[in-house]
Order: C-alpha cells, then sequence, then structure tokens
C-alpha cells in the first residue's frame, strides 16, 4: 500500500483518533502529514504497521530502542517480574542494581535517582542545580531541546527574525504557556562559538545555577559539540561554582561511559532517559554525591523532594537492567562500526547521484543532509527550500519502499539490525535519490 491512502487502516484510525484527542494522538513528534502510521507489532529491526506493510526501523521510538523490538532478554525480564511485582509503595533490589549499573560506568554519576522520562531527569537536575547553588538562572544552548521543562523549551528552534545577536541568542520560547520569567532566566549560548559562551558566562556567573550542555545535538543534525568548547565551558563552571549539566539522554548510546567518557569531560550531573529502561518509560538523574544530597530525606530538612508514583517502577528496573547488561563494550564496538557502515554508504549515495550534501553522527546516531557547507551550530545548520525538499522527499520515498526514517534525515540505529540491513537501506537511499527530481511532496510534512 502506497502512502498516504485515505482508505488505509491508518488513515482510518487517525480520523477516529481525532475525536478523542487534540490533534489525534499524544506525541507531537510522531505526526506526519496527512496521517501519521500506526504500529502494531515489531521484531528485530522492522516493525509492521496496521495495513500489514513492514518497514526497516531506523527510528527505534526515538533511540530508546537500541535492542529493537522484541528483544528476547528484556521480553523475558518484564514477562518474569510481571509474575512478581508491576508496582508497590516500596523500593526494590532491581532500583539498586540498576543504579550501581550506571553509577560504574558513567564518570560525572556517583549516586542516582530514577523517574518516568528525559524530561523529568532533566527538571530534576535544574531543580538539584538550584537547591545546590542558591541561584536561579539556568544557561542552555540556542538549537538544543532538553524536553518539556519550561526553563530549557527555550531557543530550541527559533526563527530568523528571533535570533538577536549572534554572541548573544535571545531567549526565545519554543511554544505558548512558558512565562516571561521563566524566560528571563533562561541565558541562551551560542554552541560551539568559544569567546562568546566564555564572556557570556562570565558575565552572568553570579546568577547562574547551572549550564546545559548536550554533547551530540539531535535538533542540529547531530552535530558535536567541539573538544574547545566543552573545554571552556567546565573550566569556567568549576571556576565559577556553577553546576555543569549534560543531557545524556540521546547520547549514552554512544559509548560505555557515555559521551563524557569519549570527551573526557566530566559533568557534575547527568540526566539520563531512553535507552536505560529498556523501552518502558524511564528517566535519570545522576551526579556527584555532594550535590545529589539535596534530595536525601534521611536527612532534616530535606531540601528538595523527588516523588513519582512510577519513579523505579520494577518493570522497567528488569528490563533497564535486561537491557544495560547487554550493552557490553564489544556491543558498542558492533554498534559504532555499524553507524560507520550507514555514514559511509550515505557519502557514497550522494557521490554517486552528484548531490550535495553532508553525513553527520557518531556511533548509532546517523544525521543526513542535502547541503554541503560547513555547519556546527543552529544558525548555521543548512535549512534551504531544496535540503528541505530533498530531504522530506527521500523520507516519503523510503517510507513507500520499506525504511522508515526520522523525517529531517535522521537514522538511529540498533543492535538487532545487521551489515545487510544496513546494505538494504543504502540501497533504497539511493533508489530514492535517483527519484527525487519527479517526486511528489504535496502532502510531505
Amino acid at each position: 500500500m502506497t502512502y498516504p491512502d485515505p482508505d488505509s487502516s491508518s488513515a482510518e484510525l487517525f480520523a477516529r483518533a481525532r475525536k478523542v484527542m487534540p490533534g489525534g494522538n499524544s506525541r507531537t513528534g510522531v505526526f506526519l502529514s496527512p496521517y501519521p502510521i500506526y504500529a502494531v507489532h515489531g521484531e528485530g529491526c522492522r516493525v509492521t504497521d496496521a495495513d500489514g506493510n513492514v518497514r526497516i526501523d531506523c527510528i527505534n521510538n526515538w533511540s530508546s530502542l537500541i535492542h529493537g523490538h522484541g528483544n528476547p532478554a528484556i521480553q523475558a525480564a518484564i514477562s518474569e517480574q510481571s509474575r512478581h511485582l508491576l508496582a508497590a509503595g516500596m523500593p526494590t533490589e532491581l532500583e539498586i542494581e540498576l543504579a550501581e549499573l550506571l553509577c560504574e560506568r558513567l564518570p560525572g554519576v556517583e549516586q542516582i535517582r530514577f523517574s518516568n522520562s528525559g524530561t523529568e531527569g532533566m527538571m530534576m537536575a535544574l531543580r538539584a542545580a538550584r537547591a545546590f547553588t542558591g541561584r536561579d538562572m539556568v544557561a542552555k544552548v540556542e538549537g538544543a531541546f532538553h524536553g518539556s521543562a519550561d526553563a530549557l523549551e527555550i531557543s530550541v528552534a527559533p526563527s530568523r527574525s528571533q535570533w538577536g545577536p549572534a554572541d548573544a541568542p535571545a531567549s526565545v520560547p519554543a511554544t505558548a504557556g512558558i512565562p516571561v520569567k521563566v524566560r528571563q532566566d533562561t541565558l541562551v549560548l551560542p554552541f560551539n562559538n568559544v569567546e562568546a559562551t566564555a564572556r557570556l558566562l562570565e558575565a552572568h556567573a553570579d546568577e547562574l545555577a547551572a549550564v546545559v550542555i548536550d554533547p551530540i545535538v539531535s535538533r542540529i543534525g547531530f552535530v558535536e559539540a567541539s573538544a574547545e568548547y566543552l573545554q571552556t565551558v567546565r573550566a569556567l563552571t568549576e571556576k565559577k561554582g556553577i553546576v555543569l549539566i549534560f543531557d545524556e539522554v540521546f547520547s549514552f548510546r554512544v559509548g560505555y561511559h557515555g559521551a563524557q567518557g569519549l570527551t573526557g569531560i566530566t559533568p557534575d550531573l547527568t540526566a539520563l532517559g531512553k535507552i536505560i529502561g529498556g523501552g518502558l518509560p524511564v528517566g535519570a538523574t545522576g551526579g556527584k554525591a555532594e550535590i545529589m544530597e539535596v534530595f536525601d530525606q534521611t536527612k532534616k530538612p530535606l531540601r528538595v523532594e523527588h516523588g513519582g508514583t512510577y519513579n523505579a517502577n520494577p518493570l522497567t528496573m528488569a528490563a533497564g537492567l535486561a537491557c544495560m547488561r547487554q550493552m557490553t563494550p564489544a556491543a558498542y564496538e558492533r554498534l559504532d562500526r555499524l553507524g560507520d557502515r550507514m555514514r559511509d554508504g550515505l557519502r557514497r549515495c550522494l557521490k554517486d547521484h552528484d548531490l550535495p550534501g553532508q553525513v553527520k553522527g557518531r556511533g548509532s546516531l546517523v544525521g543526513l543532509l542535502f547541503d554541503g557547507k560547513p555547519f556546527a551550530d543552529f544558525r548555521t545548520l543548512p535549512r534551504g527550500k531544496d535540503q528541505l525538499q530533498r530531504i522530506l522527499g527521500l523520507h516519503r520515498f523510503l517510507l513507500n519502499h520499506g525504511v522508515q526514517i526520522i523525517p529531517f534525515g535522521l537514522m538511529i540505529l540498533s543492535t538487532a539490525m545487521t551489515e545487510t540491513d544496513v546494505d538494504e537501506v543504502l540501497e533504497q537511499v539511493s533508489a530514492g535519490m535517483a527519484a527525487l527530481p519527479s517526486f511528489d511532496l504535496s502532502h510531505a510534512g
């Protein structure tokens, strides 16, 4: 069946969904125009939709499924745990075991607490930083997304007219409903601009509780923070008593010790999510013991209350343990090789079809752009009409030829993939590039 098809099961489900949910679902990111595609089954690196179409899954639930679908060890752990305990108003040993694993692997994490999403992990990291420092302002990078916390949903994708100066970006709300006072307490930094960022941090040092950095920025095509940028931010935050927070919700999948292990930069706090839950909802906040102490309910008065009915839910803890125990150094190395195979293959496709473009990413994270202009931050990210039309056209072609990618050219791989699967994706990408000049984009988006 060709997408879009107004007579498809997915189209019918969307019409039904719109009657009971605004926009027809509960996740903005899963929407496609004219209707989203509904999933019914996943196995390995493939997902089947409501119309029976099977596609190689290069989305993997926005990176949470590092082992793809139906991983036997994760399924067995969930099944076994479900026979004992779904939830209780009590902690379990599973929570301790997953905490021990994460504290052992992440250089910046001495202690950790669990929540239910990456957003919650970031929210509690900000709360801890403010409680620890006694300051209110936070700084984040222009173009980076850190979940739905008010203070961080600032300048995620501002329009050119809202940017402000290149060396002092404006604080622009990403959505309605964010109070003016919150915007005033969020300092926006120009990514990879060492001198301008240093000046801003120096100027606001006495007000800043935290600086939030995503070492590999998903919303900027998986561009990485330069070594000089990270070193400068780390040195200044240490000097000024500002808490450095790494958002490793995505980037923990790039290495056994996370992005912080690869970069050699150790943050004060780390926010986690996605892969540490084995496919179930999860979030976490971890870091130095002296900062994490603000959550310690054995010490009075309690400085930061951290509750949640499903925090450290036994099913999630069991799934997370089963997932992360499989992520050995060898498993990461294998994913690195698959990622390199995909990136090298995409570059060959661009060359073979004489198309402008570039490929970014690290490990299992892959970003394709149809523009060869170098970029290192949000403002220089290629966003021309030709780039947009080509990437949306390729996305639509792939949907109809057995491959599902994130619409704007991002691919996220899983351990369930083989070299043959990667080569199959590349074969369809090549065919899609050949078809681009004549492709109908009337409904793409």
